[in-house]
């Protein structure tokens, strides 16, 4: 018994709207391209790894060299989308539903192919007809299971305008649905908090500099030793200063980048909670972790990745089809980064994306409510502040080195305060904190001003202990010895601090005197 080309023809249709039923509907494949006859379309979806990109064709199939050339144009193809794409490689499975297969040996079309060159293009080709449908299904699951049972595929005209109507409109709701969802909210603060940094740092230029410590403190960057005086507001005001003028252009453009598309999903007052929670928590760690100096934006920035990784595990499908992977290797490798190169605050970094996933769990979605879930996360985000400000002011685990020290003392001595100077550096050592040349240098310097001279020798030959090449410890030695009237110890003394520093002039000035 044989079939018309109608009955054929309406066996394919039937096969071809089934198909992108099963991708679209049930694979959720976005729609990237379809024919004005809609008998060809290609589909897309970037969290399937074995087929990113699908192209399922309806046609009458003759000698099998054609079905030859149409991989090759396939392949052209993939490999310009790959480009497009900026992904590494490309895994493309290509459809073609026909009423018969070529009249001629066609199997080596259906091996997979890699593009010309360097391969990083692969294409996989399967055809389905009537009669090999249940082989086709069998290819396929190896691909994407689950697939859809041999019955479905059997039907009359109206069942393939049912799949078509059903396909269309799942594919008109969803761009309906994204459309909304990636357009909640205009971006202002983004621009607002640009903004303040820029300003702040035109102030910070015109006060000494961006790069000065000293104007640093006074801005408010996250400074240790301060923050544990009680200076509770240098957890959020490092976020709007920045140390140089790269660092600046560099956290304003992924404030930018990131900002408007959170701003964007998440709408205005979820955005200012998330970007001000992420900075907090991000000096927070940072305050336990990391002794030295810092500011920047970068916890800020950082928890509004936070943000889009809460978007991709409460919304996997819709992520890892839009934005995805793109969002995971930018963080991977702006941690790569921090941790690889010297002077990042990575722990900053790392404070602020867990923040900002927090933040986001508590406020979820606009027009969205899931109570228990944003309780839970209310609970997680209060319970890590205040564990982190429990470790850090409570239990003394907050990370503070001899340069911090150093520096607070310095600023104290500056100020005339060397009895508050002289108990910062007491309490370090008490504390089991490891002194560096400079602190037992500045004690000696305190004890020097006191009178307290056989004080002051022996922290600065610790001083020169811990580094040969101090030649101000040594010229500082000198004098004490001058003092005492140890003139051959001072010679000694003063011509060490010569031999690293024989460019100062009152070193100079001092050795010719005991000559």
């Amino acid at each position: 018994m044989y079939e018309s080309s109608d009955e054929m023809n309406v066996q394919t249709d039937v096969i071809f709207w089934r198909l992108a039923f099963f991708f679209v509907v049930e694979q959720e494949y976005t729609i990237a391209r379809l024919s004005q006859d809609r008998q060809e379309m290609w589909l897309e979806n970037r969290s399937n790894k074995e087929a990113s990109i699908v192209r399922l064709t309806n046609q009458n199939l003759g000698w099998a060299a054609g079905l030859g050339r149409d991989v090759e144009r396939l392949l052209w193809n993939g490999e310009q989308i790959r480009k497009k794409m900026g992904a590494r490689k490309l895994s493309l499975l290509n459809i073609v539903v026909s009423p018969y297969p070529p009249v001629d040996d066609y199997d080596r079309f259906l091996k997979p192919v890699l593009s010309p060159k360097k391969g990083r293009t692969k294409a996989a080709t399967l055809l389905f007809t009537k009669n090999d449908l249940d082989e086709s299904l069998r290819r396929l699951e190896s691909i994407l299971p689950p697939v859809p049972e041999r019955r479905d595929f059997d039907g009359a005209e109206d069942e393939a305008a049912a799949y078509e109507r059903a396909v269309l409109s799942h594919e008109v709701k969803r761009k309906e649905e994204e459309q909304r969802f990636f357009h909640y909210g205009k971006p202002f603060f983004t621009y607002i908090f640009t903004a303040v940094n820029i300003i702040l740092f035109i102030m910070m230029t015109l006060a000494g500099g961006s790069t000065n410590t000293a104007v640093l403190i006074e801005f408010g960057a996250k400074f240790n030793p301060l923050i544990l005086e009680g200076e509770w507001w240098r957890f959020i005001t490092p976020m709007f200063l920045h140390i140089g003028l790269l660092h600046l252009i560099m956290n304003s453009l992924a404030l930018y980048y990131l900002g408007t598309a959170v701003e964007q999903i998440y709408g205005r007052l979820r955005f200012l909670w998330i970007y001000l929670f992420s900075g907090l928590t991000g000096s927070l760690l940072s305050f336990l972790l990391t002794p030295n100096l810092s500011a920047g934006a970068s916890g800020a920035i950082f928890g509004l990745f936070g943000a889009l990784l809460y978007f991709g595990v409460t919304k996997p499908k819709l992520f890892f089809r839009t934005m995805g992977m793109n969002v995971l290797v930018v963080i991977g490798i702006n941690l790569l980064f921090g941790f690889s190169v010297p002077g990042i605050d990575n722990a900053g970094h790392i404070g602020g994306l867990i923040g900002g996933f927090l933040a986001t769990g508590v406020v979820h979605f606009p027009k969205k409510r899931r109570i228990l879930q944003q309780m839970a996360f209310a609970a997680a985000a209060a319970a890590a502040v205040a564990a982190g400000l429990f470790i850090g002011f409570q239990s003394g685990y907050a990370a503070i080195d001899a340069n911090a020290v150093n520096l607070r003392v310095q600023e104290e001595i500056n100020a005339g305060n060397d009895d508050e100077a002289e108990d910062i550096l007491g309490a370090f050592i008490e504390d089991g904190g490891t002194p560096s040349a400079e602190t037992f240098f500045y004690l000696s310097y305190i004890e020097m001003g006191d009178g307290r001279l056989e004080e002051a020798e022996q922290h600065l030959k610790q001083a020169i202990e811990e580094r040969a090449n101090f030649h101000e410890a040594h010229y500082n030695l000198a004098l004490i010895y001058v003092e005492n009237g140890q003139l051959e110890e001072a010679r000694k003394s003063v011509g060490e601090a010569l031999t690293y520093a024989p460019d100062e002039t009152q070193y100079q000035e001092l050795a010719n005197k005991l000559d």
